[in-house]
């Protein structure tokens, strides 16, 4: 029974004299209340009780820092926590009641202008917006604008590897563009060159190129797909652009791989979105988008709010959303800096490559990559291994509390089915060393097993 001490009759604090949940006299154990769940009930219960009601069910969630399935950020400093609790209560897009937390957008976007290569970064446009997924909308609308601004006349289409998180596909769903999606072939695991060019025509809006794909973590050709849409337009004047869906990679290769020509390097990149909320290493959510210049946003896309006697530009889907995310993000900037983030970054693939290393060394698995990309791999079972499934796996490891998402690869790979484990900032060697002693241990009785479990196979996870 959990009982609660303490007595608070007509209690009044930082929410006002008056409040309802302010002025109920006397907790009630937590136990001892009935609650509807979902309908209101008649009378309010004290904050003490309601915080534990909340709380109690909350215990039934995984742990997030044993969550590998996720690319979401599950870990940040005191600090930068404290801050975004200082700002929960800003709107980020009421700019003149809250000038500085705008300021710090438009900060962080020439921090990415500067990050990502830009020509020029004073002409760079961009925002901050709920996270990739809107970030992605609003690069596809600008470049279904620019195609139909060119006036030709049939229906637009836009070129991606099947291996495009949903967002994508949404897009083409919501705003009537042709999805040509570039199925997995053989050991060709995302989009390649030729096979982008060979999807386009005079239609296609655009080719989006992931940099780290979510199924095994690796990077798509971007540079090569580049040169290859420049003889496409040599041979046929058709002028077709990239965007870099760079959820993930945008936060890690220009630390770990500065060499890789994959951002505004390439002339034919227009666009590039990343979360802040994942290797950006920001609590969810936040996400950003940039145009390599101010041209490459159609201007009927953008909207002026008043800000501070000038101009704002505003062109984001959403209307309300939190500030404190964008606080967060210019902290983690202001707080690492280039030496800071390369070192947060190496240290997750520095463990993505001791865990992929081990675990091929156990036997029975087989990896796809290793995480010398994205800190993010992906591995299935040897061919002689008859006795259980990537899905028993992933069930026996859920028992430890450890999540680690089994799928099958999608249309015309179905017959693969992996594990993936993605590192993040706060999943440490220490803790890689008790994931694997867990798998270890339960592998024998796996292998004891007189076959594959079955039951239902859950399907991918983002």
């Amino acid at each position: 029974m959990v009982l609660h001490s303490g007595r608070s009759p007509r209690r009044t604090d930082a929410l006002g004299a008056g409040n309802p949940f302010v002025t109920v006299a006397d907790p009630v154990p937590a136990d001892r209340v009935a609650t509807p769940r979902d309908a209101l009930a008649e009378s309010p219960v004290p904050a003490d009780t309601a915080w534990q009601l909340v709380h109690d069910e909350l215990m039934l969630d995984g742990n997030a820092r044993l969550n590998l399935a996720t690319f979401v950020t599950t870990w940040m400093e005191p600090q930068a926590a404290r801050l975004m609790a200082e700002c929960v209560d800003k709107n980020m897009i009421d700019k003149d009641e809250y000038p500085q937390t705008a300021e710090f957008e438009r900060r962080c976007v020439g921090i990415l202008a500067d990050l990502w290569h830009a020509p020029d970064p004073a002409d760079v446009i961009g925002c901050s917006t709920t996270g990739s997924s809107e970030a992605c909308m609003l690069a596809g609308l600008a470049l279904k604008r620019r195609w139909a601004a060119r006036g030709t006349p049939g229906r637009p289409n836009l070129v991606m590897g099947v291996n495009v998180q949903v967002c994508w596909e949404k897009f083409c769903n919501y705003w009537d563009v042709e999805p040509r999606l570039v199925p997995m072939q053989g050991d060709r695991l995302h989009l390649s060159a030729d096979e982008a060019v060979a999807r386009c025509d005079e239609n296609t809006i655009g080719v989006v190129a992931v940099l780290g794909s979510t199924f095994d973590g690796s990077y798509e050709p971007v540079a090569e797909i580049a040169a290859a849409l420049d003889g496409l337009q040599r041979r046929t004047g058709w002028d077709v652009p990239v965007h870099v869906d760079g959820a993930s990679g945008a936060m890690i290769a220009p630390f770990l791989d500065p060499d890789l020509a994959w951002d505004f390097r390439l002339a034919r990149v227009a666009s590039i979105n990343t979360s802040g909320h994942k290797y950006g290493l920001v609590f969810p959510g936040v996400g950003w988008v940039l145009w390599r210049h101010r041209a490459a946003l159609p201007e009927d896309l953008i909207f002026n709010v008043n800000y501070l006697g000038g101009d704002l530009p505003t062109f984001a889907l959403n209307f309300s959303r939190p500030g404190a995310q964008v606080v967060a993000q210019y902290y983690t900037f202001l707080r690492l800096g280039r030496t800071g983030f390369r070192a947060v970054q190496q240290a997750s693939r520095d463990v993505a490559l001791h865990l992929s290393g081990q675990i091929a060394a156990m036997g029975p698995f087989r990896l796809l990559t290793r995480g010398d990309e994205l800190p993010v791999f992906a591995f299935t079972t040897t061919a002689d291994v008859t006795a259980f499934t990537v899905f028993d796996v992933s069930r026996r490891l859920r028992e430890r509390g450890w999540l680690v998402p089994a799928y099958t690869f999608p249309a015309e790979r179905t017959d693969l089915s992996v594990l993936r484990i993605v590192v993040r900032n706060g999943f440490t060697r220490d803790l890689a060393d008790l994931l694997l002693s867990d798998l270890r241990r339960l592998l024998p009785e796996l292998q004891a097993q007189p076959g594959p479990l079955g039951g239902a196979q859950p399907a991918f996870h983002h």
